[in-house]
C-alpha cells in the first residue's frame, strides 16, 4: 500500500468519525513514508543552522532515514532551534519574522504533516483556502469573485490578523490537537518542535507563544488553531450565518 493510499484511509475514518481522537498513527512514519516526505521538500530551499541542503542531505538518503525514524519513534529525536531571519513585508517599513529550520527537521515535520493533513482536511470549512493542499490563492480570488457575483456584493471586507504565526497560544494548541489525535509519538514531537526555541543572531531564545514561519508543519497547526479557536469562540455559527447571506473566503 502506497503513501497516497494510506492517506486516502485515514482521512474516510476521520470524515466518518468526526469526532474521533486518532491514538495510533506512528506506525504510518515508515522509511516509504519518510522518503516521500523528502521527495516533497524543494530542493532549492534554505538551510537551517547546521548550513546543510536538501540536496547535501539526499546524497545520503538511504542511510539517514533509519537513524531519523529510530530517533522520531524512541523519543530521542531532538528538535533543533529555528534560525530566524527578517523579510521585508510587501508594504510599509515592518519585517516578516522567517523561520529556517534544518533539512532533517523540516524533512521529519513533513512526514508528520503528512499524517495529519488528511485528518484536519476533513474539518476545515471549505472557504478555507490558505496552506491547505490542492488549493491556490488564485482558487480563493475564484471563489471570492464567484460570491461577489452570485450575491451581488457591494463591499469586500479586507482582514488581516497581525502577528498570527507569533502570537499563536501554544497551551491552546496542544489542547485543540489532543482532540483529534492523541498518539503519543505525534504529541511528543510536536511538542519538541513547539519548545525548540529561536536562533536569532547568534543566541537562542524561547517564545512563550508563536509558532515560526517556515516550517513544514506550522501552517498546517495554524489552520487548526484558526479552525478550533473560532469554534471554541463560537465563531462557527457566525461563521454559517455569514455565509448564508454574505460571502467568506480566508
Amino acid at each position: 500500500m502506497n503513501v497516497s493510499t494510506k492517506q486516502q484511509r485515514i482521512a474516510e475514518l476521520a470524515k466518518q468519525s468526526p469526532e474521533l481522537s486518532f491514538t495510533s498513527l506512528n506506525h504510518y512514519l515508515d522509511l516509504d513514508w519518510l522518503s516521500q516526505a523528502y521527495r516533497g521538500l524543494r530542493k532549492d530551499s534554505a538551510p537551517g543552522q547546521d548550513g546543510q541542503t536538501v540536496r547535501d542531505y539526499g546524497a545520503e538518503l538511504e542511510s539517514n532515514l533509519p537513524g531519523l525514524l529510530e530517533r522520531a519513534k524512541s523519543g530521542r529525536y531532538f528538535a533543533p532551534p529555528v534560525q530566524r531571519v527578517h523579510i521585508p513585508k510587501e508594504t510599509g517599513s515592518e519585517t516578516r519574522p522567517i523561520g529556517k529550520p534544518t533539512t532533517e527537521d523540516k524533512l521529519l515535520q513533513r512526514a508528520v504533516s503528512m499524517v495529519l493533513e488528511p485528518i484536519y482536511e476533513q474539518d476545515f470549512l471549505d472557504c478555507s483556502y490558505a496552506f491547505r493542499p490542492g488549493r491556490s490563492a488564485h482558487d480563493a480570488l475564484e471563489a471570492l469573485w464567484r460570491q461577489s457575483t452570485t450575491l451581488g456584493t457591494r463591499w469586500i471586507l479586507d482582514v488581516d490578523i497581525a502577528k498570527f504565526f507569533d502570537t499563536l497560544e501554544k497551551s491552546q494548541l496542544r489542547q485543540f490537537l489532543q482532540h483529534r489525535v492523541r498518539d503519543g509519538v505525534i504529541t511528543r514531537l510536536i511538542d519538541k518542535w513547539l519548545k525548540a526555541g529561536v536562533l536569532e543572531q547568534g543566541a537562542v531564545h524561547y517564545p512563550e507563544d508563536g509558532v515560526p514561519q517556515g516550517g513544514s508543519l506550522s501552517p498546517l497547526l495554524s489552520n487548526v488553531y484558526g479552525r478550533l479557536f473560532g469554534r471554541k469562540g463560537n465563531v462557527s455559527r457566525m461563521t454559517v450565518d455569514i455565509t448564508s447571506r454574505w460571502g467568506l473566503v480566508s
